[in-house]
């Protein structure tokens, strides 16, 4: 049986793993069986990068951590080598660089993630990693508003158009009469 102060350090780590996991807004499960120090630093230094937090856990503690955050659901994708990829501010990157790394390398693999406390399958996870990035959304989103908009102001602009045609069509036929 273990000491006290292994217990009491076994506390503290699920404590903390929990607090990081109830404060990610994604997370991602990962199996990195295979990967050599050379691939793994690779990885790691591009979800450094991307702002992603990146460690080997250990699955019973993250069992724990996961149980204190709601997110039982996870349970069954802890067993054998496992990393835990958290992200903090923008939801897709822990997502997006894993999914792109796993396209190089199919030694990665994807067990599961979560978002905003919501358990996502490896076949989400990936699509969430192919969305393009925040600001070419945006520009999509604000592209769509403009459109309306540039369409109504061609329209004014044709019956404008249109209108000064007519009057100078008028003017003309008027000029013709007079001058007849």
């Amino acid at each position: 049986m273990p000491s006290k102060k292994i217990l009491e350090q076994k506390k503290q780590a699920v404590q903390e793993l929990a607090e990081k996991m109830s404060r990610a807004s994604s997370g991602v499960l990962v199996d990195y069986r295979g990967l050599t120090v050379e691939q793994d630093t690779v990885l790691r230094n591009r979800l450094r990068k991307a702002g992603v937090e990146y460690k080997v856990v250990k699955n019973t503690l993250t069992r724990l951590a996961a149980k204190q955050t709601g997110l039982d659901e996870l349970d069954p994708f802890l067993h054998g080598p496992t990393s835990l990829a958290l992200t903090y501010d923008d939801p897709v990157a822990a997502a997006k660089v894993l999914s792109e790394y796993a396209k190089e390398n199919d030694k990665l693999e994807i067990k599961v993630g979560f978002i905003e406390g919501r358990i996502i399958d490896a076949k989400e996870v990936k699509a969430l990693g192919e969305l393009p990035p925040k600001e070419v959304l945006i520009a999509r989103v604000l592209g769509g508003f403009n459109a309306p908009i540039a369409g109504f102001v061609n329209v004014l602009s044709a019956n404008i158009r249109g209108l000064a045609v007519a009057l100078k069509a008028i003017a003309d036929k008027r000029a013709q009469a007079g001058e007849a």
